[in-house]
């Protein structure tokens, strides 16, 4: 039986600067730290899920330049399948983004290039990819149509779905009537909900607002506190791991999803994927960049059996 995860998104080059807080405009600041590395929450997911023992296939669009190459060879090392065209007359995506000294608190502006016009045809040309996945996850940074189209060919293969609904739109039935799984943070549980979620309790209400949408099920995830699962029969709260000191945040609700997916496609039950998850973001935040930063199996596995 297939175990494939297929993930449908973008690749971006992140560039990662440090400083004590953002300029305001028109100011030059000094900053302490800059890192050049892979990103993009379709590829950081995916990176996510090879690394945490996951069969993982990325469907995107880039560049004929040097940050399609880095996306290239990190999926390489990793053990992602990249089924991608290649745009010479547009660019490779990138991503700045601030991360404040201290907290570790992030703000990111991305441009996704070549990907961003990723269409319908993409998908059709990777049906063969999709029919044969336990797992299809989506995210919003490219097209909503393309999003939309490639949950509803998943659905119809019969496939476990999964919308990360990041960064946050609008969103009605004719897209949340096809997630199994929708998982927003806290932030874009509010931006589609209108319910400030700042506990467990308060997302369980967004988490309602959206099966109320159409969606199957809800996981909000809550950075620090954790994750709360509800589909309308069975509420879940699954705490963080403390894994050691918050070094970033960037990357971790992609490695949540990552490892999300993984546990899934393995046929874990909810709360075990649900621990699945959250050990593989709490180990995430210990450590620098978003793709690198991602935990191999047996480290997930070692926080999980604590």
């Amino acid at each position: 039986m297939s175990k494939a995860i297929v993930i449908l998104g973008v690749f971006v080059a992140d560039t990662a600067y440090t400083a004590p807080r953002q300029p305001v405009m028109g100011e030059t600041l000094i900053g302490s730290r800059f890192v050049l590395g892979p990103g993009g929450k379709g590829s950081n997911q995916s990176v996510a899920a090879a690394k945490a023992g996951g069969e993982v296939h990325m469907i995107t669009r880039l560049g004929q330049d040097d940050f399609a190459k880095m996306a290239l060879d990190l999926w390489a090392e990793c053990g992602v399948t990249p089924h991608v065209s290649h745009h010479p007359e547009s660019y490779t995506g990138a991503a700045y983004i601030f991360i404040e000294e201290g907290s570790g608190n992030n703000a990111i502006i991305v441009s996704p290039g070549a990907a961003a016009e990723i269409a319908v045809a993409d998908l059709e040309a990777r049906a063969s990819v999709i029919n044969t996945a336990k797992v299809f996850m989506t995210q919003l940074e490219q097209p909503l149509s393309a999003a939309k189209h490639g949950l509803s060919m998943a659905k119809s293969a019969g496939a476990l779905t999964i919308l990360n609904p990041a960064p946050a739109q609008e969103l009605g039935r004719d897209i949340l009537g096809l997630c199994d799984y929708v998982t927003p943070n806290e932030i874009e549980a509010e931006q589609l909900t209108g319910v400030k979620v700042t506990t467990p309790e308060s997302a369980q209400l967004a988490a309602q607002k959206l099966l109320n949408l159409g969606a199957k099920a809800a996981v909000i995830t809550l950075g620090e506190q954790g994750a709360l699962y509800h589909d309308g029969q069975q509420t879940l709260h699954q705490p963080a791991f403390n894994c050691g000191a918050v070094v970033e945040t960037t990357g971790a609700g992609d490695a949540f999803n990552g490892g999300f997916a993984v546990a899934l496609a393995e046929g874990q039950g909810i709360e075990a994927a649900l621990r699945f998850a959250c050990a593989t973001a709490s180990l995430s935040v210990t450590r620098q960049g978003t793709a690198p930063a991602m935990p191999t199996r047996p480290e997930i596995e070692a926080v999980v059996s604590s």
